[in-house]
């Protein structure tokens, strides 16, 4: 981080719960998702059930379209012990000033009932993010699905965090002729969480947060929704991990920054690749 880039906010420190795995804060996932809908629809947002068990419903939303450039696609709560994306998408519906130029689709939680059970996997055991090939959960087969049925994004923006992260980092899959903004993010992210130092993430080398994954989507058999995004839609990705062993305040703080830096600079950038 250079000397000119915002320092991270001021008591942002880890706390030191996580042993093995997540052990922070939890959440209702219910309420949260209840309180979404209400403020989307009070909004004026459109919804969409793609997917309904016994137990839950998967529901996307969207706004925008009349005068978009450009289209956002947001997700989040592919992992039942990461809190921070779905509280963060209540919040970017709550507060967040969407530019007359942007069209966004959103599903704020994918898998609810690990949530319910405070595990990365659904309630079957399976990890949702390495099913978006082989589809064989009835959640991610409709969510693929609901994807396919939608017209091609600009960007993506996927929530996560990582429980053994000692800072904020991120995954940028590049689209041709798209200028990279990952360090846009980061600056925007300093801001209010510190920024993960380490030069290896998850075997990937990584600069200053920011991992440049070189992967193809024929080279992998589990595929994360990112790779399917990339696959089927194009359009350039990000990945976005906040450290689960800050407070659950500053995870959010951290993927809503992230997030805005994306909106941002399609608010400032107005280029196309549909155009």
């Amino acid at each position: 981080m250079s000397e000119t880039e915002p320092q991270p906010k001021a008591g942002a420190q880890p706390l030191g719960v996580n042993s093995g795995g997540y052990r922070g804060e939890r959440i209702d996932i219910g309420s949260v998702l209840g309180e979404l809908h209400a403020e989307a629809v009070n909004r004026s947002w459109s919804s969409e059930v793609f997917y309904t068990s016994d137990r839950f419903d998967l529901r996307a939303y969207r706004c925008g379209g009349v005068q978009a450039l450009f289209r956002l696609y947001i997700s989040a709560g592919i992992h039942g012990d990461e809190p921070a994306g779905p509280l963060a998408c209540l919040r970017l519906v709550r507060e967040t000033n969407w530019p007359e130029t942007l069209e966004v689709f959103l599903c704020p939680c994918l898998n609810p009932a690990g949530f319910d059970l405070n595990t990365r996997e659904n309630a079957h055991g399976i990890d949702l993010n390495r099913d978006y090939q082989d589809l064989k959960t009835a959640e991610i087969r409709a969510h693929a699905a609901w994807l396919d049925r939608c017209p091609d994004f600009d960007q993506s923006v996927i929530l996560h965090e990582d429980w053994e992260a000692r800072g904020f980092y991120l995954y940028e899959l590049e689209s041709e002729g798209r200028t990279s903004i990952a360090r846009e993010i980061i600056r925007n992210v300093a801001a209010v969480c510190p920024i993960e130092p380490s030069a290896e993430i998850d075997g990937w080398p990584a600069v200053n947060g920011v991992i440049h994954p070189r992967v193809r989507p024929e080279d992998r058999s589990d595929w994360p929704e990112a790779l399917f995004l990339s696959a089927r839609q194009g359009g350039q990705g990000h990945t976005l991990e906040a450290p689960s062993d800050f407070a659950l305040a500053v995870r959010v703080d951290a993927l809503v920054a992230g997030t805005l830096a994306v909106v941002e600079h399609l608010r400032n950038h107005p280029v196309s690749n549909r155009l």
